[in-house]
């Protein structure tokens, strides 16, 4: 009995301290539990302690499309990591895209949280069963987590990718976290977001897109290498039914609409990749944009395409033309007058030329101007009154001392001088001299302060630096800056801001410099019979319409400009080369001048622009051309030109004129008045010339009459021993008429003789306006 006792106080003892144990194990346990469900509880809030809110994932490098003016495609500018992306608002997007990725990738995404539990069972129960995965449970904000951080898929890399979905949803609502995510999409090579993918595919915008055309877009990103559209189209399509049937299971759409979704036909656009027009303008103006500033794609521009397409063509052609003179590179600008919108920008024949340095831009390389500043030396000394239109300049030998420096005299390239010119004379002609002494009366600050507002921002050195040279471009511009002075030329001093796109308003610009002044200078570069002596009647430079043009060669012959405009359009031309080589034989004239002459046929083919206007409150007397006075008796060559009503009164007092002290050196050098057979003769035309009168020519057809070897001595011209004048050696013009002829001049007891024909020509006469294939070289 003792011993039963015993043994049931034993066993009493054990169950009591049994119990202590596995009450003392129930605490334990309890307090892991609590513990660890604490612990999930603190984790689980941390991200909301570092949310991720949607400006922190704000995408900025973004991938920009053009469009010309008449919203034909020009090309995409991708991102510095070469993706062709694009953003937009949620309420930007199809609703019948928003229902098919949602029904394709997450179909509770607005009932769960950043995580889809149900969705995760689901998905271990059936890769438990299959001995594999075969469907994942990653939620639409778990995919964007890894689009934000695509680390190798591990185990690590999956609890970051949690953690970063629970920061997004902490500090995100689920339309923003949608917005980001179909902005991210994968849509095939390196297209990224459903707005792009749109575009590219569809040429449409996001908002656009049909049932059609959003499942099958939804369907890509599933494994966008795999359902690429170019490449594997019958792969898509099978996707595109699972889509669609998801829908269906969604109850976004019925089963009949289904049915008639196989039967529609999806056409994508042929696949177009890069840049179709414009490159340099393209890739300069996204880098000028604010990429972070971007509101709507595509951006359009002011180009036009068609008009842009011909010019590089014509760019191409003219270097190919001017290769056997070691040229290889050349630029253009189109301008229109009254709006400052840009319509063609050609940086370099070839942009994807690597070997040729194709990618440089002509537009923006600093280069110098040769002549083409001159104009503006010229408008601005017109307007302090230092010279008039009337004014005589001494194109002569001149010495500038320069402290620290050589001796600096102007010339020419032809290396000779024409004496007393007229204002209209030197700067038609270019001549060097006469534009250094203006500048010299205006003096160098005066004019660079001038220049600035014109807008060449890149002289910014101070006046000593560039001295006289400045006038005869020793400064360095580009042809944007050259386009852009020229169009206020065009505008009469009004400066109108360069316009490269469509989609917002020019910034204003109240800066003005109108001025009378600029119609005398537009009157003079337009006057074909003034730059004859330097360029001829019938150069490149003359076109069948009014034209203001101005050319440019810089030292060395590195660099050729031609600058003009109509009343329409202004167009710059750059030819030359961008490693520095010089050209051989080529001038302004040669060189940039036949691509401006191009253009200008080009952009006048179907109607010619009109005329000038004269310069406001000036008339035009006759003159003396070598002393610019009123005409006396002893005046061999009489012009017309511009006086103001003010200087009108000076005229009819004005007095006989001797040559000044400075013409001493320029006289010493001229051929003697004494004479003879051997040196008098007519240079233009030549005996037995033939030239061809075409039929309606209005009589616009002229021929120049010019003899040799006399100094400011008069010529009597006979023809057909008929007196035809009494000129001085500047020689005459005589218009067209068919027939045999005799042409005779005489001067004191010396004549020159000889014959030359007139036919009617076969071939009709060109409209103006009209285009060439060939045009002069």
């Amino acid at each position: 009995m003792n011993l039963l006792t015993h043994v049931l106080k034993t066993l009493t003892l054990r169950a009591s301290a049994t119990l202590r144990e596995i009450k003392s194990y129930k605490l334990k346990l309890n307090k892991i539990i609590s513990s660890f469900i604490l612990i999930c509880f603190l984790v689980r809030l941390c991200p909301y302690v570092a949310p991720i809110h949607s400006v922190d994932i704000a995408q900025h490098q973004l991938a920009m499309e053009f469009t010309d003016r008449n919203n034909l495609p020009l090309g995409t500018v991708l991102t510095s990591d070469q993706e062709n992306t694009s953003v937009v608002k949620l309420n930007q997007v199809s609703p019948q895209f928003i229902k098919a990725i949602l029904a394709a990738e997450d179909g509770s995404f607005y009932q769960h949280g950043a995580l889809d539990l149900k969705a995760i069972l689901r998905a271990i129960k059936i890769g438990v069963e299959n001995k594999k995965i075969v469907s994942g449970a990653s939620t639409i904000t778990m995919q964007l987590a890894r689009m934000l951080d695509n680390s190798p898929r591990t185990m690590t890399a999956k609890l970051k990718e949690i953690w970063l979905s629970w920061r997004l949803a902490a500090g995100m609502t689920k339309d923003e976290i949608l917005a980001a995510y179909i902005n991210r999409l994968p849509m095939g090579g390196n297209i990224y977001g459903v707005e792009a993918a749109a575009r590219i595919y569809f040429a449409i915008p996001a908002s656009d897109l049909n049932l059609a055309q959003a499942s099958i877009l939804a369907a890509i990103p599933n494994n966008p290498t795999y359902f690429n559209p170019y490449q594997h189209q019958k792969r898509l399509q099978q996707r595109q039914k699972y889509v669609l049937s998801r829908m269906v299971q969604e109850k976004y759409i019925s089963d009949a609409e289904v049915e008639l979704i196989y039967q529609e036909k999806i056409i994508f656009n042929p696949q177009q990749q890069g840049i179709i027009a414009a490159p340099h303008f393209l890739f300069w103006l996204a880098t000028k944009n604010n990429r972070h500033n971007i509101e709507s794609s595509p951006i359009r521009t002011t180009i036009n395409r068609p008009l842009q397409q011909f010019v590089e063509a014509q760019v191409q052609q003219v270097i190919s033309s001017l290769k056997a003179n070691n040229v290889h590179d050349a630029a253009a600008v189109i301008i229109d007058n009254s709006s400052g919108e840009i319509l063609s920008y050609v940086g370099s024949p070839d942009y994807f030329n690597d070997v040729k340095l194709g990618r440089n831009d002509g537009v923006q390389a600093l280069r110098q101007p040769g002549s083409t500043l001159k104009p503006f030396v010229y408008e601005l000394a017109l307007e302090k009154g230092v010279i008039s239109p009337h004014t005589i300049l001494p194109d002569v030998p001149t010495h500038y001392a320069i402290p620290g420096a050589k001796l600096y005299s102007p010339t020419d390239y032809t290396n000779s001088f024409l004496g007393p010119v007229r204002v209209r004379v030197a700067l038609a002609n270019s001549l060097n001299v006469p534009a250094v002494k203006v500048l010299e009366k205006v003096g160098v600050e005066t004019f660079l302060n001038r220049l600035h507002e014109l807008g060449f921002a890149h002289l910014n050195q101070d006046a000593e630096y560039y001295g006289l040279g400045l006038t005869l471009g020793s400064g360095e511009v580009n042809l944007w800056e050259l386009a852009r002075a020229y169009l206020t030329m065009a505008n009469m001093g009004k400066i109108i801001p360069l316009v490269t796109t469509l989609n917002s308003s020019p910034i204003a610009n109240s800066q003005s410099l109108v001025s009378h002044n600029w119609q005398l200078i537009i009157d003079m570069l337009s006057d074909r019979y003034a730059r004859s002596t330097a360029f001829g009647v019938d150069s490149v430079l003359n076109l069948p319409f009014p034209v203001a043009v101005k050319t440019g060669t810089s030292s060395n012959y590195r660099d050729t400009w031609t600058v003009g405009f109509s009343s329409d359009y202004t167009v710059a031309t750059w030819v030359g080369n961008f490693n520095g080589e010089p050209m051989r034989q080529v001038s302004g004239v040669t060189g940039a001048a036949p691509l401006w002459n191009r253009i200008m046929l080009h952009l006048h083919e179907h109607q010619a622009p009109a005329d000038f206007p004269p310069p406001a409150d000036m008339i035009k007397l006759p003159i003396c051309a070598t002393t610019g006075l009123k005409p006396t008796p002893s005046c061999t060559s009489v012009v017309q030109e511009y006086f103001s009503v003010k200087d009108k009164i000076a005229y009819q007092k004005s007095t006989d004129f001797h040559l000044s002290p400075v013409y001493d050196q320029w006289l010493a050098k001229q051929p003697q008045l004494n004479f003879n057979s051997d040196n008098f003769r007519i240079i233009s035309p030549r005996n037995g010339d033939l030239f061809l009168l075409y039929p309606g020519g209005d009589g616009q057809q002229k021929l120049e009459f010019k003899a040799s070897g006399t100094l400011n001595q008069s010529i009597d011209w006979w023809l057909n021993d008929k007196h035809l004048s009494t000129q001085s050696s500047n020689g005459i013009f005589w218009h067209l008429r068919p027939g045999n002829w005799q042409l005779e001049a005489r001067t004191g007891n010396l004549h020159d003789q000889i014959n030359f024909q007139v036919k009617l020509g076969n071939i009709q006469p060109k409209k103006q306006g009209f285009s060439v294939a060939n045009p002069t070289k």
